[in-house]
Formats: C-alpha cells, structure tokens, sequence
C-alpha cells in the first residue's frame, strides 16, 4: 500500500443499495446500523462511519477493519516487541524476529491484528503472508503485510 494524503474527496451519507452491499460483506452483519456515512479520499480509498464509529476501510476495493472496529476482537493477532513499535506505526510489514507472542492460528491471506507488547493494544492490521505455524517457527523475514496502522492517512482522518 502506498502512502497518500489525508485530503477528504467528499462526505456523503450512503444510499440504502450501498448500505445492503455493505452489510452483507460486512464481518459485523448481525449489527444494526442506524447511520452509514462515507468519507472519500482523494485517492478513491474510502472509511466507513457505522453509527459514527470508523469500522470499515476500502482499501483499492478491498473491505478492511479499522483499528476502532469492534469486530478486530474476533481477529487472530500477534504481540510485537517494543523495539519493532515505531517501526510498525511508520508503515513497515511485520518481521518475523519481532514477533513475541501468536494469539490465535491464522493462514496466508488472513487479517491480523499487530498489537503492542507492553499494553496489548492495537497499533496495526495486517495480512498474513505466512500462517501462524510457519510465523512462530520463523527466525527472519516478513510474516504480515502492514495495511493500516496507528498514524497513517485513514487513522489521521477518523480521530480527528
């Protein structure tokens, strides 16, 4: 993913067809949203305000969780060690040696949450370009993709 300006496009509510659509590709179907609303990026990447949390990116067409999305709780994730942190919140992919802990098992392709080693919190999603037994086995190399991290042009733009 390449880095881009947090410049808003425009703002607009959904009409009700998108709000199916996004509902039913949606990981948080079961929940009813009383307001949907879109913000686009100059770049064509939009983020998701369901019921004004920021819960969905898409990301060149692809949905993915915010790091404020409820539904990251139900995501496999992996610990990191202090020193890999600013690393990972400048957009780096996670490396195999800065992993300290696997929390679920998880494939090639999932999404993963990256989260820090001293207070457990999420400063990253990603996707697995390893499963979790090859990750917990590994000595180098990337293991997660970095897509959306604490600090880049989405994360600028739903905690303002």
């Amino acid at each position: 993913m390449t880095p881009e300006t947090s410049k808003i496009k425009k703002k607009k509510p959904l009409r009700q067809r998108e709000v199916k659509a996004l509902k039913e590709v949606s990981t948080i179907i079961d929940s009813m949203f009383k307001s949907v609303e879109v913000i686009e990026l100059e770049s064509g990447n939009q983020i998701y305000f369901l019921d004004g949390t920021a819960e969905l990116l898409r990301i060149e067409g692809t949905l993915y969780p915010t790091l404020k999305s409820r539904c990251i709780i139900n995501l496999p994730s992996v610990v990191i060690d202090m020193g890999a942190v600013p690393y990972i919140c400048n957009g780096a992919d996670v490396m195999a040696p800065g992993i300290v802990e696997v929390t679920k098992d998880f494939s090639v392709g999932d999404l993963v949450v990256i989260k820090d080693e001293r207070h457990g919190k999420p400063l990253a999603i990603g996707k697995a370009l390893q499963g979790s037994g090859e990750v917990r086995k590994a000595k180098r190399g990337k293991v997660i993709q970095n897509l959306h991290y604490v600090g880049d042009c989405f994360w600028k733009v739903y905690t303002e």
